[in-house]
């Protein structure tokens, strides 16, 4: 039975218009547009969504800002190139470590910069007179503590106000030590409407600054990049771990686990896979059209996505032996990974989550969790575009409104003498003939349920009507949703960090999931939870005149 062939017994129209009536019109007329009862029509087709759009002032929102997503996503993880936040010190404490990005350099002479948060700790009279000079200090000195290979300069909120130029202080800064590759992100965090303009970004800035810097190729055969991996809680070693069982060689993940010279050649692999679609699509489709590296989606969350991705890798290099190796490694792991489903599948079968977590995840965990039958009856992404919803085809028709304008678009061309297409016309003619898809993502829709509830950019009031409505087994959100939903008696699973566990993707992680989450459903500990707001309703009060 297909996904497309269930349909789920939830309110979510009771629970639509009951939360459209309580908002004032303007945000309702809005909001009804981004809550959509998903519909999987017979070519698979699905609701439109409204997407990438600013969340109404005054709502407690889920997302990040630009900023979050710049340096605490896509640069943070990368464990050799210098990270200096220009601004307050809240900003660079926000984006240091919080994601739990680990890292493991291969020699204990390697350099590693994870443990340190640096930043120029901007104050009043920089704010007023600028911070400029004050950058170049903070640069001169993390030169001579560290040595580093690369240093990566991030705009907050009051750079961008008063009209700091992060970079020109960076040229200036290259032109004074040449030999270290220096560059600025302006990635204010209002720029955009979440996190995902600070991911486009730093796409950008990857692209046009690291990629390409460095032309010698790592050595190993079937050589590809795993964009969209960072590597929380350890998921890109047991990546790695996987690509060496099925004999491929890993030459970069962005940027999970990372070192600058990876980055810098990684245009000499022949195939790029994407994981997080969201945060990296950009560089993807760029390395395609500069230097001829193809990419297509993967899934490594869940053991089946993780067996058909690597699978799909196996396929695309058309190597019998390859693809033997890699059917044999996969067939071996599954087996332990089969053992703990059959234990732990009873146990778990028919409850109900939600789900709601940036990038893809909200889309990735949903199958993990129906491997040991627990069905995602309401799902959102908290920075996502139509596309991460609906599939890549709406692409055409999605109008670039004003915010998404903050962004540069690279116009990028072929370069004259590293272009090197790794698909002949006749090849790629074939793969698509064999259903072999490629520069594709489905969506998450299409992959839910029919009557399942679709939220972008999912609020605390609607997170909170989301449990009184569904009363839901589990929930899956972040750090800011979490303390809410367990003192309502909810098991709560916090995956932007995974609450100091991991690895989850893969095949150790899957069954590290499975277990988390049958302890979490199971504990009889949160039935005797009441949250303090019922036990101590709000006091009311009046006001003598």
């Amino acid at each position: 039975m297909s996904i497309k062939d269930i349909e789920l017994p939830v309110p979510g129209e009771q629970f639509k218009l009951e939360i459209l009536e309580n908002y004032p019109p303007k945000v309702g007329k809005k909001r009804q547009k981004q809550i959509v009862i998903n519909q999987i029509g017979a070519d698979d087709s699905v609701p439109e969504i409204l997407a990438n759009t600013r969340t109404a002032p005054g709502i407690i929102s889920m997302r990040g800002c630009a900023y979050a997503g710049c340096k605490g996503v896509v640069l943070g993880p990368t464990r050799d190139i210098l990270q200096i936040t220009h601004g307050p010190i809240g900003c660079g404490f926000y984006s240091w470590l919080t994601r739990r990005n680990k890292t493991r350099p291969k020699t204990l002479a390697d350099t590693n910069y994870m443990t340190y948060a640096l930043s120029t700790d901007l104050q009043e009279d920089e704010i007023v007179f600028g911070g400029e000079k004050k950058l170049m200090a903070a640069i001169d000195e993390a030169v001579a503590l560290f040595h580093p290979r690369a240093i990566g300069i991030f705009a907050t909120c009051p750079v961008g106000l008063i009209g700091d130029d992060v970079h020109a202080v960076a040229r200036a800064a290259e032109e004074k030590y040449p030999d270290i590759n220096i560059f600025g992100f302006s990635c204010e965090g209002y720029k955009g409407v979440s996190q995902s303009a600070g991911h486009h970004i730093a796409n950008n800035k990857v692209f046009t600054d690291v990629v390409g810097q460095l032309d010698t190729p790592k050595e190993g055969k079937f050589r590809l990049n795993i964009l969209g991996e960072y590597n929380i809680g350890g998921d890109a070693f047991e990546i790695e771990r996987i690509a060496e069982g099925c004999g491929v060689t890993l030459h970069s993940t962005f940027s999970g686990n990372s070192v600058y010279d990876e980055f810098a050649s990684a245009h000499t692999a022949d195939l790029n896979v994407v994981m997080c679609h969201r945060s990296i699509n950009y560089l993807a489709e760029m390395m395609e059209t500069k230097y001829g590296i193809p990419w297509f989606k993967v899934n490594l969350v869940g053991a089946a996505a993780t067996a058909k991705s690597f699978r799909k890798i196996a396929s695309f290099f058309d190597d019998a032996a390859l693809l033997k190796q890699t059917n044999d490694f996969i067939d071996k792991e599954l087996v332990e990974v089969e053992k703990v489903q059959a234990i732990l599948r009873p146990r778990c079968e028919g409850k109900k989550a939600l789900l709601f977590v940036g990038g893809s995840r909200a889309h990735h965990y949903q199958e993990l969790l129906r491997e040991i039958g627990v069905e995602t009856i309401a799902a959102g992404y908290e920075f996502a575009h139509r596309d991460d919803y609906e599939g890549r085809q709406v692409l055409p028709n999605i109008i670039v409104d004003a915010d998404s304008r903050n962004i540069e678009e690279l116009t990028v061309t072929a370069d004259e003498t590293r272009y090197n297409p790794r698909l002949t016309p006749e090849r790629q003619a074939s793969m698509e003939a064999a259903g072999f898809t490629m520069n594709d993502y489905r969506g998450m829709m299409p992959e839910m349920a029919n009557g399942s509830l679709v939220i972008d950019d999912c609020n605390q009031y609607e997170m909170e009507k989301l449990i009184e409505y569904y009363k839901p087994d589990l929930v899956c959100a972040g750090v800011k949703e979490k303390y809410v939903v367990q003192k309502q008696g909810i098991p709560m699973k916090q995956l932007h960090s995974y609450d100091y566990m991991g690895p989850f993707a893969g095949f150790v992680g899957a069954v590290n999931f499975y277990k988390e989450i049958d302890r979490l459903i199971n504990s009889s500990a949160f039935r005797f939870t009441k949250a303090p707001w019922d036990e101590s309703p709000e006091l009311s009060a009046t006001y003598n005149n």
